[in-house]
């Protein structure tokens, strides 16, 4: 437990003008998670970030107020050096933290064009931790555009190499950290992602959303993106006698009449859709990023929900027993229906787990 931080004054940064304290996404709910498990072990915790909220509209809470800066604009007829204004955010928020009392210490979530946390730690001597959840510049070089690569390749070096701790969600971001990068061993540590502590109402949500003892309800959790495989979940849907879908969270999919889309909804309600399902599905394509640690199998695993995934990064190791992997793309339909009526144990892996263990020996 981080007895350390106790009574502690830390300061959470989260530079990314993409990923709002209080925005729909994982990235943000993993933010209002670690902020909670400071709170929950007794730091006096502020958080600097570049937005708390964005046109998506707030989603969730924290228990302390968000600190934010002015994102600046951009010409459009300058596209090359738009990366500048990540960084002139970052540096916003780094004279904002700086603004208030002394952290004991830093905890940042990485933006690529940041070096907020390097900049507070060298005002303030407080240790910093840099939460990696990708490798930045690939991830955006594949889903995105660079605009200019040699300042993103020298921007993410100086803040990775910098970093006191950076804690990592899984094998693969490590051994890159170590081998691309040259980071430390010694200054990584793997910490798998976790989920909040909300205990799902099975039967009751069941029959708020109309389904009876009898639908057979796969589920999916997450955003609605291709990479996601979410696409694939109507097909397997009117394929299973007796199945019924339903899907939690926002973004374009289609729906077949026995399928069921909630949009975004608050971390308490997730479980409680969570609960509700009979299994939860982690569909991801074989060319899906392998570096990722999914928040939706913590999720399905607190419910006891059993979980059917693909064989895609590191998944196999964080599965539980009763949940089915799948290795070939034709085993989906078997492999779905055969957990039909299976429950698993609840497994709570909580954000205060997550916390503590990411600052193991630091303080």
């Amino acid at each position: 437990m981080s007895l350390g931080i106790a009574g502690r004054q830390v300061l959470l940064l989260a530079p990314a003008p993409g990923i709002p304290v209080l925005g729909p996404s994982g990235a943000s709910a993993h933010l209002r998670g670690i902020a909670d498990a400071f709170l929950k072990r007794g730091a006096k915790l502020r958080i600097v970030a570049a937005r708390a909220s964005d046109r998506r509209g707030v989603h969730g809470e924290v228990g302390v107020a968000i600190e934010t800066v002015n994102v600046p604009g951009w010409p459009s007829w300058l596209p090359k050096y738009r990366e500048r204004r990540e960084s002139w955010t970052a540096n916003k928020v780094a004279r904002q933290a700086l603004s208030g009392p002394t952290p004991a210490l830093i905890y940042e979530r990485w933006s690529l064009f940041s070096l907020a946390g390097e900049k507070v730690r060298q005002d303030t001597g407080a240790p910093w931790i840099l939460e990696v959840n990708a490798p930045l510049l690939q991830e955006r070089e594949r889903f995105e555009e660079v605009r200019d690569a040699v300042y993103a390749e020298r921007m993410q070096r100086q803040a990775l190499l910098s970093a006191d701790r950076v804690v990592v969600v899984s094998d693969w971001l490590a051994n890159w950290l170590e081998q691309d990068i040259g980071v430390l061993h010694n200054r990584i540590r793997v910490v798998p992602n976790g989920t909040t502590g909300h205990r799902g109402r099975r039967a009751e949500t069941r029959a708020e959303l109309g389904f009876s003892n009898e639908d057979f309800v796969l589920g999916f959790l997450g955003s609605m993106k291709v990479w996601h495989g979410v696409h694939r979940v109507p097909p397997w849907v009117e394929r299973i006698p007796g199945a019924k879908g339903l899907l939690v969270g926002s973004g374009p999919v289609e729906l077949p009449e026995n399928l069921v889309q909630t949009g975004s909804v608050s971390e308490a309600r997730s479980a409680d859709l969570v609960a509700a399902m009979d299994v939860g599905l982690i569909p991801y394509p074989s060319n899906a990023p392998p570096w990722f640690c999914p928040l939706k199998l913590w999720a399905y695993r607190a419910q006891g929900t059993p979980i059917v995934a693909s064989d895609v990064g590191e998944i196999a190791g964080w599965l539980g027993e009763g949940d089915r992997l799948v290795r070939r793309e034709e085993d989906w339909v078997a492999q779905i229906q055969s957990i039909h009526g299976q429950r698993n144990a609840p497994h709570r892996r909580l954000w205060t787990h997550v916390l503590d263990e990411a600052l193991e020996g630091l303080l």
